[in-house]
């Protein structure tokens, strides 16, 4: 049963502050438990919905539980967390060494990037280190009706983006600064590689070994979304189908049951060779970038592997991604040993930021 949602106008991509004490929206959240009580899950999604969030899913440990009117087995768009499977295709191509990690990127995807980026590496694109320029504007509600199912292909996003670079760009690997061109990239060079499309490469290598039935990278003029979903609306119009045009950058489709299952592979080492599994969490040594909103403090935050460096409350560290597209706010956290894992879906009303309740929903999760 689809079920009416109201949605924020662009869901913006959400990130965790590391080492952050459990903020108030946690606290509340918690109110019917004793007062020494750290809260569970459970007491967060007992607050659900509010004006803030209208509808969560979230998938503890293998169990699901939800609030407000979505289902457990709810299909949604997962947007930067596609960034995690597109790492993880280019990695296996490292291993079969028909990439290589430290080659300049140019190599695989001649003239699609300028000359004053010939030195930029893969492994720089993969670890957020390239220093590509800003991206270009991408559809929105400026432009008018029906916005929703336009679309830019990431050779012209590339292309806007390159020409409206401003001076020269700074050295590559010398800090960290989040941004969706560099997967657009890694997917065009998976293509360029395997002589397949990005699509084909992530069905036979990931979601069909994996059995993740309900996962799929939709065609970018393909705005269906598969039964059970939340139906999303901004500024009173449906977009619950929407063109997933970001690609392998944020384009993908699924499920918490499907996430869980892959980051649980991902971690245990069936997707990539020991070498290639201790890369995906290597977190280069460079800074963050001023103007990097989704690493706090000053160190660089995300893997080669695309994942999310995350210091839990107790001094542990987690890994995972956050993403998000208009109406759907998602992310998976996991320690490294897989003592606890959490796959969360919101859809946000728009009338505020959801930050602290993905933060409380992951330190709560990932708590013993």
């Amino acid at each position: 049963m689809r079920s009416r949602l109201a949605v924020t106008a662009l869901a913006l991509a959400t990130a965790l502050t590391a080492g952050t004490a459990l903020p108030a929206t946690a606290d509340s959240a918690a109110s019917s438990a004793p007062a020494s009580a750290k809260p569970t899950v459970q007491d967060i999604l007992d607050e659900l919905p509010d004006d803030v969030v209208a509808g969560a899913l979230i998938r503890r440990d293998g169990v699901g539980a939800t609030a407000g009117p979505v289902t457990a087995d709810a299909h949604f768009r997962i947007g930067s967390v596609t960034k995690v499977f597109t790492n993880t295709v280019v990695l296996q191509l490292v291993a079969e060494h028909r990439i290589d990690v430290e080659a300049p990127a140019r190599r695989y995807v001649p003239g699609l990037m300028p000359a004053a980026y010939d030195r930029v590496t893969v492994r720089q694109l993969l670890d957020h280190t390239s220093g590509l320029p800003k991206p270009a504007a991408t559809p929105g509600p400026a432009d008018g009706p029906g916005w929703w199912l336009m679309s830019v292909t990431p050779q012209d996003a590339l292309r806007d983006s390159f020409a409206a670079a401003p001076g020269t760009p700074p050295p590559p690997g010398d800090e960290q600064q989040y941004n969706g061109l560099n997967s657009l990239v890694l997917g065009l060079i998976v293509e360029k590689v395997t002589g397949h499309s990005f699509a084909h490469e992530l069905e036979r290598r990931i979601l069909q070994p994996l059995h993740l039935n309900h996962t799929s990278l939709p065609a970018a003029d393909d705005p269906r979304i598969p039964s059970p979903h939340a139906q999303v609306f901004v500024d009173g119009q449906d977009v619950s189908e929407q063109s997933p045009y970001p690609w392998a950058e944020g384009g993908m489709i699924s499920t918490a049951a499907d996430l869980d299952r892959f980051i649980t592979a991902l971690f245990r080492g069936r997707l990539l060779p020991p070498a290639q599994q201790k890369l995906a969490f290597d977190v280069p040594k460079a800074d963050s970038a001023e103007n990097n909103k989704n690493c706090f403090g000053t160190d660089a935050c995300f893997s080669v592997g695309g994942m999310m460096r995350y210091k839990l409350p107790g001094g542990a560290y987690a890994w995972g991604k956050t993403g998000s597209r208009p109406g759907w706010d998602n992310g998976f956290f996991a320690t490294k040993s897989l003592s606890h894992r959490v796959v969360y879906s919101l859809n946000p009303t728009g009338t505020g930021s959801d930050f602290q309740h993905i933060q409380a929903i992951v330190t709560a999760a990932l708590a013993d």
